[in-house]
């Protein structure tokens, strides 16, 4: 669990509040995760939406891609008034590209495969929208695999004029068969075969935290499995959607997709 030390020996920002302080490593921008600590007993408001705080203290809350230039952070502690204050989210350049000439079976799937990549999602959302109390989301990342990056957050490609999904993962192009760890402990919410993720794992880490992990060539662990910061869950593969074997990891919020490349020790 992250203590007052942790926080500020890290890049933080100190709110003052009357008796005390909100303390938080990471800057607030477009695709980032804050992950902070205050007193035990204060509730908090992102936008009007509810941030779990754990008995401890622990807090943490995420902005998007495309989030606006303001939030607005209630912070009501244990004896005292609420207060309201705008957090400055820092804008981000995001990479796009243009791809035409394009044979259309690539751009759009057929009927039947929009069928099943709608009920996908859904299944996807409903893991990611699991809020438990656990507090794996304190810890430092780990690497789940060393490798060449060959995907960033936030990118997107414009393909025949139709613009994609923007790119919500973490590419890292390692072999089919690489072992992969899970980058903090938490719960496997989701361990299924999807269409365009392939084999696919998902981890919920506490407060809304969860982590994803596609194109797996094989799946170790369950739903309902605890699992450990740095345990091996799975092998890199080439399933799903992929012109090669690679690791696509996501980490979002609840729904929010959130840049996980700012938050791997360096």
């Amino acid at each position: 669990m992250i203590g007052r030390r942790n926080l500020l020996a890290s890049p933080a920002l100190l709110l003052a509040r009357g008796a005390g302080a909100e303390e938080w490593r990471g800057s607030p921008a477009q695709g980032a995760l804050v992950v902070g600590r205050t007193d035990p007993g204060t509730r908090m408001t992102l936008d009007g939406r509810a941030v779990r705080v754990s008995p401890a203290g622990d807090f943490c809350f995420g902005f998007g891609r495309d989030a606006p230039a303001t939030a607005t952070l209630v912070v009501t502690p244990p004896s005292g008034r609420a207060q309201t204050r705008t957090i400055q989210v820092r804008k981000r350049q995001w990479d796009v590209q243009n791809i035409t000439g394009l044979p259309p079976a690539q751009v759009t799937p057929d009927e039947a495969a929009l069928r099943r990549i709608m009920a996908e999602r859904e299944t996807l959302a409903a893991a990611r929208a699991t809020d438990s109390d656990l507090t794996g989301f304190t810890e430092t990342l780990a690497w789940p695999a060393r490798g060449r990056i060959s995907g960033v957050f936030g990118s997107q490609r414009v393909l025949n004029g139709q613009p994609r999904q923007p790119h919500y993962g973490f590419d890292i192009a390692v072999p089919t068969g690489t072992p992969l760890a899970c980058v903090l402990s938490g719960r496997v919410t989701l361990s299924a075969e999807q269409f365009f993720f392939g084999n696919l794992i998902v981890v919920d880490h506490g407060h809304g935290v969860n982590s994803l992990y596609a194109h797996l060539s094989a799946r170790m662990v369950n739903v309902g499995d605890i699992v450990s910061r740095g345990q091996v869950i799975a092998q890199s593969g080439a399933t799903g959607r992929v012109t090669g074997p690679h690791l696509h990891f996501s980490l979002s919020w609840y729904q929010t997709w959130l840049d996980p490349q700012p938050l791997f020790p360096a």
